[in-house]
């Protein structure tokens, strides 16, 4: 049977669709319609599915729905089973995910259970005029530069990046198909339980939902440097976000680690203060859309991704910045 149409792996928290998941509706939107073909949905889960397939029928033309108590906890081997279910009833073109926590595990599993190739990590997604292949843009070389790939069989899996994409607004008109499928797993065939979860503490905005974030670096000097970026990020409704070398000093929490081994991040603006610009450092904030560097190094290599720069001492750069941050918010 031939594939066609563009299918998402929807993500839903708490019965509501993830942030991801509406940026994900609208880049495959935006596929379907260069195609001219339709956009579906897979939202799975026991018990929440409900209310966000109704939303996700706004925008798609079919939301397959996969209610199961297996599906409680996210479970590589079941959620796995449900993508490759879903595809071979719908019979895909093109697969999106979120390049989350779950859409990094699962794409590359189901790709291989359905013998077919996965991209992970996509900031940017295109359709070939020729064939109607999947064009993919991705970082490499540590976000060093940037390439294109195709994959020649199908289902064509892709994750992208938190925040590259257009998010899709979304409505309750339920114009769309819903269709329930039924798993059939045995439970058996779950290898792994989940017996806790355990919430990251987190303060404020989420680094990967902030639209700003303010790093330091290890050129802070200490613990004590990263109080003021908290009341700058708190004055800017952001958050705080740290290079390896202050996670590793034990400065702040690892959880804060902005990088190619911490957090890849997409802002609106990211402040960098006091930070060298290495290689897996910029891997991890390339796709925000303005770089602000404050450095005292003139040759520091967080200048060359800069958008705008202050060769000074954050010591004195900061506290001017934010007075005048205060004056333009009239506090």
């Amino acid at each position: 049977m031939e594939n066609k149409g563009v299918m998402i792996f929807a993500e839903v928290t708490d019965g509501k669709l993830s942030p991801i998941t509406r940026e994900l509706l609208g880049a495959g939107r935006k596929l379907a319609n260069d195609l001219g073909e339709e956009l579906s949905a897979i939202i799975a889960g026991s018990g929440v599915v409900s209310t966000a397939a109704k939303i996700a029928a706004g925008v798609t033309d079919k939301v397959y729905v996969v209610d199961d108590p297996l599906l409680k906890d996210y479970c590589t081997e079941a959620y796995a089973a449900v993508v490759e279910k879903v595809c071979q009833i719908a019979h895909p073109r093109i697969l999106l995910m979120g390049h989350t926590t779950i859409g990094s595990d699962l794409a590359p599993r189901a790709a291989f259970r359905m013998g077919t190739a996965a991209k992970t990590d996509c900031i940017a997604l295109d359709i070939d005029d020729m064939n109607k292949q999947l064009l993919v843009t991705k970082p490499i070389f540590g976000g060093n530069a940037l390439a294109v790939f195709t994959m020649e069989t199908f289902p064509q899996v892709a994750t992208i990046r938190v925040k590259s994409m257009t998010t899709q607004a979304v409505e309750s008109t339920g114009k769309g198909e819903i269709i329930e499928v039924a798993l059939g797993l045995d439970p058996a065939a779950v290898k792994t339980t989940v017996l806790q979860k355990v919430v990251a503490e987190n303060e404020g905005v989420k680094l990967e939902d902030a639209s700003v974030i303010i790093t330091g670096g290890r050129g802070m000097g200490g613990p004590e440097g990263f109080k003021q970026l908290e009341e700058l990020a708190k004055l800017l409704k952001g958050a705080v976000g740290a290079s390896r070398p202050a996670c590793d000093n034990g400065w702040v929490k690892d959880i804060m680690q902005i990088g190619l081994t911490g957090k890849i991040v997409s802002p609106d603006v990211y402040i960098a203060v006091a930070v060298s610009g290495t290689t897996q450092h910029l891997a991890g904030c390339s796709g925000a859309r303005n770089i602000i560097a404050i450095n005292k190094d003139p040759d520091a290599n967080i200048f060359t991704e800069a958008r705008f720069g202050v060769v000074g001492d954050w010591k004195k750069v900061l506290p001017g910045f934010e007075a005048e941050v205060k004056k333009l918010m009239g506090k």
